[in-house]
């Protein structure tokens, strides 16, 4: 049976949100089989779980946003992507404000972190959603033109193509493809940082937001080049992290995906419509598991390797 997994023991870290600036304590601890990922806002006068589902994005402005009522948490998807490629499916995150730390801007801190606190099975069977006919989202025309869409394949698969009207960006690599099989996602994805333009960062902090971004926590960039001194970390890093950011917010679904997934200038709100347009048709999927793991598609056999 290809098995659940969990954290071992729990594990904690402190940082500051990139939106909002706040100092935000995280502590991500072990739960029971078919629990999922449920954030909890524990700063609140009585604790609030927000479990993960496609429905539970309510805000998708700059990152993925979810919501349980009144209570919210801002930019959950590097978490989520860390957790989607790592293979973690129950986990319990415990959070002190209402935006997750941004740390260095990647998904590498949160990788380090589950890692650290060591990735373990449980007796229960993995559950995933197996696409089973295309599902395609797409806006605008011309210029505008972006889209998404998820084709059945088993396994999982991504290919992410920018489109940015921007000297620097357009002198790295516009697509990249990650077939979870046979690439490591801690090696290939997760240390690919966020990325803002001066000038977008001044009227940010204008209109009261990235208050808590910088040059150590993202890659930031003038008209002419990059302003970190230690450069890019992946000649194609802008669209590495796009494709970091979609893999959290697929995984916002609730479970692994078998699919292709294929994209052109999306975001987290393209994303979020994409997994809504997915589950309001019944028959373009279907929940399977394994009982032989020798019939699951590689790259979900084996907990993911390490650095």
């Amino acid at each position: 049976m290809l098995q659940q997994r969990t954290l071992k023991t729990l594990t904690k870290a402190v940082g500051v949100g990139l939106h909002s600036g706040q100092r935000v304590e995280l502590t991500l601890r072990p739960a029971q089989p078919d629990t999922g990922i449920v954030f909890r806002r524990v700063d609140l006068p009585i604790p609030v779980d927000i479990p993960v589902s496609a429905q539970a994005v309510t805000d998708t402005r700059l990152a993925s946003t979810i919501s349980n009522g009144g209570a919210k948490v801002h930019t959950v998807e590097h978490l989520m992507s860390a957790c989607a490629g790592l293979g973690i499916d129950n986990l319990y995150v415990d959070i002190t404000a209402e935006e997750v730390p941004i740390l260095d801007g990647s998904s590498a801190s949160f990788v380090f972190l589950l890692q650290s606190a060591g990735i373990v099975a449980q007796n229960a069977p993995r559950r995933f959603i197996r696409v089973l006919k295309p599902v395609e989202v797409r806006e605008g025309d011309g210029d505008n033109l972006k889209w998404v869409r998820l084709d059945p394949y088993h396994g999982y698969k991504l290919r992410f193509e920018i489109d940015f009207a921007h000297r620097v960006v357009s002198s790295t690599g516009q697509s990249v493809e990650f077939d979870l099989s046979t690439g490591s996602y801690a090696r290939d994805i997760a240390r690919a940082r966020t990325f803002g333009f001066t000038k977008d960062v001044e009227m940010m902090r204008a209109n009261g937001l990235s208050l808590g971004g910088g040059l150590d926590n993202a890659v930031v960039m003038d008209d002419y080049r990059v302003l970190n001194a230690d450069g890019l970390r992946y000649d194609d890093e802008f669209v590495k992290h796009k494709m970091l950011d979609a893999m959290g917010d697929l995984y916002l679904i609730g479970r692994p995906l078998l699919a292709a997934y294929s994209a052109f200038r999306s975001g987290h709100a393209l994303n979020n419509k994409l997994l809504r347009e997915l589950l309001a048709q019944p028959g373009s999927y279907e929940v399977v598991t394994f009982d032989d793991e020798k019939l699951a598609p590689a790259g979900f056999t084996q907990p993911a390797r390490a650095w």
